[in-house]
């Protein structure tokens, strides 16, 4: 691969001084990483730049055409001061696999890897120090040559930008409130539902956008063709605890393949419950509600770790989860998950990466 070249800021911004109101996704860092890609030519001059304005032809495909893809990662700050990565490997793995649904040139995975490990101990001192906050890590391609014709491009950018954040809710880990969406659907098998692409969020607005008048947070999709079997929430995967089994819908094409979702999965084996990856009804769930056996409802992403669900809203049927608290097995997730991610636990399944 090309040499990395390195043009550092003459201008670095204040650090946020209130680590606890960050938020999410509003501040970004001093610096940035760009490579393009041209047909015939490859991927070339990867370099780290100030983080800036990014020049586009009004006709640049992806304004027109939505050809682009994306991922989402943390670095994490360890009690000893470290910073490290999870399973980071597994997102730029993931980030080819929507390269090829979106038709976009596939990237050197561990390459790729490399250079963000650059652009962290760059950018360290970004990195809070505060207990669960971290810096979220966007890498994204998109299509840019200047063209009106339906065909993929010939020229691209893939760009990583870095942002320190506080929790993606901002409940943090108390329950919230998830409205069954009945009307509009989001994806179905075939199309890009497995794909981190932002034609799958765009999609799913509108039925954020209803479930926000009525106070919910997020939107739980059921299948794009019978609109019965549960798929996942708008920014999360999503589990169900009925009895003493744990259920997740099933990987057909339509939901993504969540890093966390890998892990709780993983986890809760480890710990000798038994889980279910299959086609789950929202019948299924509502007669579970109703005779008791629904223990808890929680979903898992890289943004928010660990949600658990205190109100479910199907139609006219409210299901109040677990008393709108959080779950035993929720709040066991949640604690080993950034217990790992943090540094305060073991890691014993190879999942982090030191960066600096």
């Amino acid at each position: 691969m090309p040499e990395l070249k390195i043009e550092l800021t003459k201008n670095p911004k204040p650090k946020p001084t209130d680590e606890t109101k960050l938020g999410f996704g509003h501040v970004f860092t001093d610096h940035m990483f760009v490579m393009d890609y041209e047909t015939g030519k490859g991927w070339y001059n990867p370099r780290i730049v100030p983080h800036g304005p990014i020049q586009l032809d009004p006709a640049a495909m992806v304004l027109h055409y939505g050809q682009e893809i994306f991922e989402g990662l943390k670095a994490y700050r360890t009690p000893s001061g470290k910073i490290q990565l999870f399973r980071p490997w597994d997102n730029f793995k993931r980030m080819n696999i929507s390269n090829e649904r979106l038709v976009i040139p596939p990237i050197d995975e561990e390459f790729a890897l490399q250079c963000l490990v650059k652009l962290i101990e760059i950018e360290k001192d970004w990195v809070p120090h505060t207990d669960g906050a971290s810096l979220y890590i966007r890498p994204f391609i998109f299509a840019c040559d200047p063209y009106l014709g339906v065909r993929p491009g010939d020229k691209y950018m893939f760009m990583i930008i870095l942002s320190p954040s506080g929790a993606y809710y901002s409940t943090g880990l108390n329950p919230v409130g998830i409205r069954v969406e009945s009307k509009y659907v989001r994806a179905v098998k075939g199309g890009m539902g497995f794909a981190k692409t932002g034609g799958n969020y765009a999609s799913s607005l509108i039925g954020q956008h209803e479930a926000h008048k009525e106070n919910y947070a997020q939107v739980l999709w059921l299948d794009g063709v019978e609109k019965k079997y549960i798929e996942e929430v708008g920014s999360m995967n999503i589990f169900f605890v009925i009895g003493d089994e744990v259920v997740t819908p099933e990987l057909q094409g339509s939901i993504l393949d969540g890093i966390t979702r890998r892990s709780a999965i993983q986890l809760c084996r480890s710990w000798g419950l038994k889980v279910s990856e299959r086609r789950i009804s929202i019948d299924e769930i509502a007669d579970a509600y109703k005779n008791g056996s629904l223990k808890e409802v929680f979903g898992t992403g890289t943004a928010a770790v660990i949600s658990p669900v205190g109100h479910l809203k199907w139609d006219d049927m409210v299901m109040e989860i677990n008393n709108n608290k959080i779950g035993e097995i929720s709040q066991r997730l949640y604690d080993t998950l950034t217990g790992i991610q943090y540094g305060k636990l073991p890691d014993e399944f190879g999942w982090t990466m030191e960066v600096k």
